[in-house]
């Protein structure tokens, strides 16, 4: 049975992000003025009003600032009894006058602040809520939480199911297009719900040892291309988001692509056995009276009605489910087992290209697959290594909460360089008589297909259009299949030679990832990594350090990379046990690794390579 679950999620942010400069109309700073206060709370009403209109619950994440405002309290309680709506408690919305004079600071992202801060804020805030409403929360959240934020509310308070708990792609080119002023960075997350795992929030567990306690969802539902290829900002499921980016006609404020995003969130059920999921989060600070992104307020009003308009349209006619933050996450529960994947086959639905992305996820990897790329693999997240990585006050990492690549296309180049030196990517080159073409060079389109494997367990599958690849006297037309085996973090890509104009021909197919590791455009220190290429009677290693140099073994069994500062080792191997294993060290220009494996290929022929991640220890 098909399923399209939909969170709505209000908060009475009684400080609204940026709103206090507009209220204040160049006065001097006052996060207690009155007329600030009331437009939030007016704000906070037309959304709760816009979802009960058309038959919608919503969960209410009451923030800190709101637990002080009697009338923000009755409202919650209100709508509670009358309409089904959580009251959940979100970490969002400290800053008031009482979080700054208790707190001396002006830090409010909850998973900056050092440990002890956040326990003690977390303490605070779950405290006061409790006093005012006689219980603990089922839901929290963020724009990000940390896993030791996690661990510490469900231990603290187990009531706690559903949390907020990171922004998909929200990293260097969000902060870019923010004047480099927005220092958050939280890169390398899933983007529909997932089950935490205890040592990072960003990886899924793979267990119930592993589980965090909480299904976790994403702050906002990004269009999983235009959000990939620019800033995320301007591309979700949030009906202000569409207007920042100037997705709409000015004239007639129609905005087709929210409802075209909102569909293709819904066609994802065909990749995850018949369950597709949105959310729609958004502040009162993005309905403010003055205006927002060079549209009035009555466009944000208008835009905001329409989307609860097509929400409620669709549950009308029975193709909708809403839910509150934690009956979503019971309903998760029962639905999704642990290692089961997220995949969506998604399609440029903005800029008219045929471009598609495939994204994959699960307890061992995230990985996306570029069809405008021949089938690269262009961003892999090793979660199999469930790296550790604290951040706030006092940790090494104070602001990045990204969960490291060891491919990335945007951030280190992709096949497209500008110089010298290659970029990160996973991929094939074919030659032919001294020339060369790579597979990246070749646009396709893909299919999505399941075959069931052991243990109910499932592989998907994705099927490449074939591709022809004309050298100078030779035609060759070649097929990809790309399998993840559920429950195996390994990537396999089978190549087939369909046909080729002379028979009896040989070509070179080398098999390749160049790869680094980082969660920035900033190359990291690239000396503790190890190269191997394992052959049959012995292994050739390279230590790296920036030379340059290369290594190959006939018939080697697997060539690696062990990559210490984020805890993970990658391999290849390949199905062909007479083909060739290379490593290659890169150099301080072009500070990468390379892992391959080259073979010949005939007519007919078939050959897979395997990529594999663990964690090294």
């Amino acid at each position: 049975m098909e399923k399209f679950v939909v969170n709505i999620i209000h908060r009475p942010e009684m400080v609204p992000e940026y709103a206090e400069k507009v209220t204040g109309h160049g006065k001097e700073e006052d996060i207690g003025r009155d007329a600030l206060l009331t437009e939030s709370l007016d704000i906070f009403r037309l959304q709760q009003d816009c979802a009960h209109k058309y038959g919608l619950k919503t969960t209410i994440q009451m923030t800190y600032a709101s637990l002080f405002n009697e009338e923000a309290i009755s409202i919650a309680k209100e709508h509670h009894e009358k309409y089904g709506d959580e009251i959940a408690l979100s970490l969002l919305g400290l800053p008031c006058k009482e979080f700054r004079e208790k707190y001396k600071t002006k830090d409010f992202c909850i998973w900056m602040f050092s440990m002890e801060d956040k326990k003690s804020i977390v303490d605070d805030v779950f405290g006061k809520f409790y006093d005012i409403f006689g219980f603990y929360p089922e839901s929290t959240g963020s724009y990000y939480m940390d896993a030791e934020l996690v661990n510490y509310i469900k231990e603290k308070y187990p009531s706690v199911k559903c949390a907020v708990a990171t922004c998909w792609e929200e990293g260097p080119k969000a902060y870019h297009t923010c004047n480099n002023s927005w220092y958050t960075f939280m890169d390398g997350g899933p983007w529909n719900p997932w089950i935490p795992s205890k040592q990072n929030i960003h990886a899924p567990a793979a267990n119930e040892a592993e589980d965090s306690g909480i299904v976790a969802i994403p702050h906002l539902s990004r269009d999983l291309l235009a959000c990939y290829d620019g800033n995320g900002s301007n591309f979700g499921t949030h009906p202000q988001n569409v207007l920042r980016g100037m997705i709409y006609d000015t004239k007639t404020w129609e905005y087709p692509y929210l409802y075209n995003l909102i569909d293709q969130y819904r066609s994802l059920e065909k990749y995850n056995n018949g369950y597709a999921y949105n959310m729609m989060f958004v502040g009162p600070g993005w309905l403010n009276k003055m205006g927002r992104w060079e549209a009035p307020f009555e466009l944000l009003k208008k835009s905001y009605d329409d989307g609860m308009a097509y929400y409620g349209k669709l549950k009308e006619e029975g193709r909708l489910e809403d839910m509150t933050m934690a009956e979503f996450a019971d309903y998760f529960r029962s639905k999704k087992t642990y290692t089961e994947p997220e995949c969506a086959l998604w399609r440029d639905i903005l800029y008219g290209s045929d471009k598609q992305l495939f994204w994959y996820c699960d307890p061992y990897m995230r990985a996306c697959i570029n069809m405008d790329q021949g089938g690269a693999l262009v961003d892999l997240r090793p979660y199999a290594a469930k790296l550790k990585w604290e951040v706030g006050i006092g940790t090494p990492h104070i602001q990045d909460a990204s969960y490291p690549f060891l491919i990335q296309e945007k951030y280190r180049a992709g096949y497209f360089t500008h110089y010298a030196g290659e970029g990160t990517v996973r991929s094939a080159k074919l030659s032919y008589h001294g020339e060369e073409v790579d597979l990246c060079l070749c646009r396709t389109k893909a299919k999505f297909s399941e075959e069931m494997i052991a243990d109910g367990k499932k592989t998907r599958i994705l099927t490449l259009e074939p591709v022809t690849i004309e050298f100078y006297d030779l035609t060759v037309k070649l097929q990809t299949k790309i399998y993840f085996e559920e429950g195996s973090s390994e990537i396999r890509m089978e190549r087939t030679v369909l046909e080729m104009s002379n028979p009896e021909a040989k070509v070179e197919l080398n098999e390749y990832m160049v790869a680094c590791y980082g969660t920035t455009e900033y190359t990291e220190d690239m000396s503790e990594i190890t190269l191997t290429c394992k052959g049959k009677n012995e292994d050739k290693t390279i230590a790296y350090a920036y030379k340059c140099r290369e290594e190959e073994e006939a018939g080697a069994s697997s060539v690696e990379a062990v990559i210490p500062p984020v805890d993970t080792k990658v391999s290849m191997r390949m199905s062909d046990e007479k083909a060739v294993g290379y490593i290659k060290e890169g150099y301080a220009f072009s500070p990468m690794f390379t892992l391959g494996y080259k073979t010949t290929l005939m007519d007919k022929e078939v050959v897979s390579t395997w990529l594999k991640l663990e964690k090294a220890n």
